[in-house]
């Protein structure tokens, strides 16, 4: 038995071409990859609440290294620093010098209490 080689003589001349991508179709599978890596919005109670406030007070008072995991749909975020201020009208915090929202807050921790 011989090689079978997609381009041979003899063969579909007019549809081989079709194995080729169109820079649209492959931009289109990326996006409907992409969109199955997409993470849900956690919930977050009322007790996780509190130990969120616990490390923001502390971080915020005491100067103390917190990590805060945020939201994001397609990635695992942290922001790691000090808080520097809270602006609960706005519904933001502050940590080195840029503002992120409250409601994208998934955890947060005092650098110190990881280890734990």
């Amino acid at each position: 038995m011989g090689d079978s080689k997609k381009l041979t003589a003899g063969g579909n001349w007019l549809w081989e071409d079709s194995r080729m991508m169109l820079p649209e179709h492959k931009l289109a599978q990326n996006e409907h990859q992409r969109e199955l890596r997409r993470r849900e919005r956690k919930h977050i109670d009322e007790a996780e609440w509190a130990d969120i406030a616990m490390a923001f007070s502390a971080s915020l008072q005491l100067h103390k290294l917190i990590t805060i995991r945020m939201f994001d749909p397609f990635e695992e975020t942290r922001i790691e620093g000090v808080v520097e201020r809270v602006d609960q009208f706005g519904g933001r915090f502050m940590v080195d010098g840029e503002w992120f929202p409250f409601h994208d807050i998934e955890g947060a921790v005092l650098a110190d209490m990881e280890d734990n």
